[in-house]
């Protein structure tokens, strides 16, 4: 692991899914080899359901420490599994912050396994910073659950000026939007790609016959 200065600040990066870590490798990787920031993770949601395939091992995979676990996820999709696992990560993160603050919590995008880390953070008065904010995702509950992080959150990270502008909206000071990017774009950057031979061999398919790629969003 990298050094960590004496007196360097810690920086809490809440992780519950395989879709939020791969938005989170590039800002992993910044904060892990800066002197002046310690890189806490904490491990939640989905990434401790063995039903899911314990995704935290992909964290480890990826050259990370995990800092903390808070168990939250109890399976299922109807409404009071829903309510229920939301009402486990609030508990689990109230606990965990009454032992131990970072300076900073960081949180990314809508989801509600996310949620709980930003809603407890509140009444310990840890600083939020927000990844993502600003965005719109029609006929789901992503969009509540986003905009209340926004409101909950002290920094905001957007990945277009258009987002930026909603999140001002919002009545957020504008010192406090930065417009970054999406660290997705980034991990594309760093990631070694396949050759088209590769792939072809991985997926077992003819190069010379026609490929379409088409994806699905399950919602």
């Amino acid at each position: 692991s990298a050094p960590v200065a004496s007196g360097a600040t810690p920086e809490g990066i809440v992780t519950s899914a395989r879709s939020d870590l791969s938005a989170y490798l590039p800002v992993l990787r910044a904060i892990h080899t800066h002197p002046k920031l310690d890189l806490r993770i904490v491990a939640t949601g989905m990434h401790l359901a063995p039903a899911f395939g314990l995704t935290v091992q992909h964290i480890q995979e990826a050259g990370f420490c995990v800092h903390e676990r808070v168990e939250s996820f109890v399976g299922g999709d109807k409404p009071e599994s829903i309510g229920e696992s939301m009402g486990r990560g609030v508990m689990g993160f109230a606990q965990l912050f009454s032992r131990w603050r970072p300076d900073v919590l960081v949180v990314l995008g809508d989801r509600y396994d996310m949620y709980p880390a930003a809603l407890a953070a509140l009444p310990f008065c840890i600083p939020v910073a927000h990844i993502a904010g600003g965005e719109i995702t029609e006929g789901a509950i992503d969009d509540a659950l986003r905009h209340s992080m926004t409101k909950l959150s002290h920094l905001h990270f957007v990945a277009t000026a258009e987002y930026g502008e909603r999140v001002l909206q919002m009545g957020e000071e504008p010192w406090r939007v930065v417009v970054s990017g999406a660290p997705t774009l980034d991990n594309l950057r760093q990631t070694k790609l396949w050759s088209r031979e590769e792939t072809a061999r991985h997926f077992d398919f003819e190069l010379d016959r026609p490929v379409a790629l088409v994806t699905y969003h399950p919602v």
